[in-house]
């Protein structure tokens, strides 16, 4: 009779909300340091002259660098063997690991823009000639790439774990919304703060510490983890079926997976490098002051700290996933539109970042509570990992590619002309509504429950 009183952890209300703001620590240090450098890019591209804080990149070793993050999870496959291990050895392994090799990415970066280096070095296979100190900055940033997107989706299955069957998408946009938090504090306090302490390695050395906090939170939270485990175990629930390899099919063949992933591949091409290039873009496109410039693209991560858990809300009260999906993505795509437009206030460019952030806020809080009702938990590590692996090949590549296109439209007097880059921006836009349409249907056709509440009474 006891057994059957006995409940687990992450029933009580107060330890699964307590979890999920532990974990969310963890990410809200990695997204601040995943965009420290994004406003800093007036420092990195100014000429390293003596007195000067410039570090004398060219808009193309800035893409380079940019795209660094997802080098070694695209390339090497790293990101997706790390949804294996997550699925075969578990949360506090996968966890601990990823946030270690996050903190030590962090400080190569780190030391890599504290000191001076000479020469260049041609990369093979037609890449490109890079300064040293560029390569050095890439090599951490990639590693810590790897740690980060191991963790996010570890931490996708904490909540899956700690939330299935209360409020998923809630929780999933209260997680997005606390890492945002993090993201806004990069773009708003970066330059100012490489200013006022003397240099680019200033923010990315504070970005390191904070991450270092994080690892120390991960930490608390698998003492919860265990003790999550234990209660589960007293409850007799039924125990997470193990992974085998050959369940791999069962992922790979399903169309609404693919969609998903495609989905997340271009909507998010469309915002994350497009922030890595925002602050620039601002004081040429809009002529904003180069000490503010930061402040405009920071509202989409503030917009989103209070929309993404609000649209999360409704998908877990009333449903229309993938209606919120179409939403998000037409108004991407609005936006990039009206950036390539030959207008240059900075009001249009605020009222723009806005409905940029309502998009931001519409796709995420819909996307990834979806998945878990598309895979089954057994392969949900491994499916987050896939689909962050298609979402790396846009943040690798699509940096690098502006990158090379702002290099082009630079004029002899160093303006840029962004209408190109807009309208690639424009396009991924345009597919990620075709794939919002392909979903939908097929969630008619298979009954994923994507347009179902997620709160079960």
């Amino acid at each position: 009779m006891t057994a059957t009183l006995q409940r687990k952890l992450s029933d009580s209300k107060a330890a699964r909300w307590t979890a999920l703001v532990i974990v969310s620590l963890t990410m809200m240090a990695g997204y601040f340091f995943t965009d420290v450098m994004s406003p800093l890019e007036p420092l990195l591209t100014a000429a390293a002259e003596p007195g000067s804080l410039g570090l004398g990149w060219s808009s193309d070793e800035y893409g380079f660098f940019s795209g660094a993050y997802g080098y070694f999870n695209v390339f090497l496959l790293l990101l997706f063997f790390g949804g294996i291990i997550l699925d075969k050895f578990g949360i506090r392994f996968t966890g601990i690991m990823s946030t270690m090799l996050m903190f030590g990415g962090a400080l190569i970066k780190y030391w890599a823009v504290s000191h001076q280096f000479e020469g260049s070095i041609t990369l093979p296979l037609g890449i490109g000639t890079y300064q040293t100190q560029v390569l050095w900055a890439v090599l951490g940033f990639a590693i810590y790439g790897v740690g980060c997107e191991i963790a996010g989706i570890t931490v996708s299955k904490v909540i899956v774990k700690w939330f299935t069957g209360h409020e998923l998408a809630l929780a999933m946009g209260l997680q997005v919304a606390l890492a945002r938090i993090g993201t806004a504090a990069a773009l708003a306090v970066a330059l100012p703060f490489a200013k006022m302490c003397g240099g680019v390695h200033c923010s990315v050395g504070l970005g390191a510490c904070l991450l270092g906090a994080g690892l120390i939170s991960y930490l608390v939270y698998c003492v919860m983890d265990r003790k999550e485990d234990a209660s589960a175990a007293a409850a007799n629930a039924k125990p997470e079926e193990g992974f085998k390899f050959a369940d791999l099919k069962l992922l790979l063949c399903n169309r609404g997976f693919w969609f998903v992933a495609v989905l997340c591949l271009m909507f998010y091409a469309g915002v994350f490098p497009f922030l890595k290039f925002a602050t620039k873009f601002m004081i040429f496109k809009y002529g904003v002051d180069e000490g503010v410039a930061g402040l405009i693209p920071a509202m989409l991560p503030f917009g989103t700290i209070f929309l993404t858990p609000f649209f999360g809300h409704i998908y877990d009260k009333y449903g229309k996933g993938a209606t919120l999906m179409l939403i998000g993505s037409a108004l991407l795509t609005l936006v990039h539109m009206v950036f390539a437009l030959p207008f240059n206030s900075w009001v249009i460019a605020i009222a723009v970042m806005i409905v940029l952030g309502i998009a931001f806020g519409l796709v995420p809080s819909a996307m990834w509570p979806s998945v878990p009702k598309i895979i089954p938990m057994k392969l949900l590590g491994t499916a987050y990992a896939l689909i962050f692996y298609i979402q790396n090949i846009g943040l690798a590549l699509v940096p690098v590619w502006i990158g090379k296109v702002n290099q082009a439209n630079t004029a002899a007097d160093g303006t840029i002309d962004y209408t190109q880059t807009m309208t690639i921006f424009a396009g991924f836009g345009v597919v990620a509504i075709i794939i919002s349409l392909l979903l939908l249907l097929e969630d008619k056709l298979k009954g994923y429950g994507l347009q179902e509440p997620n709160i079960k009474k």
